[in-house]
């Protein structure tokens, strides 16, 4: 029986330039605020699946949608002053 073997390099080799910068840490340290509201809001999407939907349900949904809303909005107006090296706004 023959081994199987790759004949060419492979497609993304690996390299020590694959970890994130300072830069990047910085900015996810940033939006990580909303970052956590949209996970929260979409646990609560998730848990509504695969059961009816009740009114407890849809309390939380919509908390955790003014949670997302209001990250949004303090990232959009955070001062100048605490804008990232490299941030696309």
């Amino acid at each position: 029986m023959k081994s199987i073997a790759a004949l060419q390099s492979i497609v993304t080799p690996w390299s020590d330039g694959l970890e994130p910068s300072d830069a990047e840490l910085d900015a996810i340290k940033v939006e990580m605020p909303l970052i956590l509201a949209e996970v929260e809001l979409l646990d609560a999407l998730i848990s509504q699946l695969d059961r009816p939907a009740s009114e407890f349900d849809a309390r939380r949904i919509r908390r955790a949608r003014n949670r997302v809303l209001a990250a949004r909005r303090d990232l959009a107006n955070r001062p100048a002053a605490m804008t990232v090296p490299g941030d696309a706004a």
